[in-house]
């Protein structure tokens, strides 16, 4: 089990996640089309290059949630309960396709269970970035983790 138990968190840890993926046409085509959205931007190449970015744009829940997956390795494998909710995301930079992405995670909350004493919230902010060291999506996650001796 990788990830950590509520105790084992203290507010500033910083994790830079080891793996990184670089972002194919079939993952921003499948992922696309999959939760059923028509944006031309993400699935018609024409429409695209007519655009102010002049390419495919890919889509931005698929960035979101592989910057969440990304990080549950070393956060929340084996150890959540739930995650209770997501805030604050934001898209500052757009990701193409074979941006090579990667994660980063720092907590920035934790707090006590007041329904159930064998857990605790953490709360992470969570960053993905590109090749260019942009940041291309960010939010905080709250999470219900486990403690250790629960």
């Amino acid at each position: 089990m990788a990830g950590r138990f509520f105790d084992e968190w203290a507010i500033g840890d910083t994790l830079a996640h080891d793996i990184r993926r670089t972002v194919t046409e079939t993952d921003n085509l499948l992922f696309t089309t999959m939760t059923h959205n028509p944006q031309p931007l993400h699935l018609d190449i024409e429409a695209a290059k007519a655009s102010e970015f002049g390419q495919i744009l890919v889509n931005g829940t698929f960035t979101f949630s592989l910057m969440v997956g990304l990080s549950v390795g070393d956060t929340t494998l084996g150890t959540l309960v739930a995650n209770l909710g997501y805030d604050k995301l934001v898209m500052p930079k757009p990701v193409f396709l074979g941006d090579t992405l990667r994660a980063t995670s720092e907590v920035i909350g934790l707090k006590e269970s007041k329904s159930r004493p064998n857990a605790g919230i953490v709360t992470f902010l969570h960053r993905c970035i590109n090749q260019r060291d942009e940041t291309v999506c960010q939010c905080e996650r709250s999470a219900l983790i486990k403690k250790k001796d629960a």
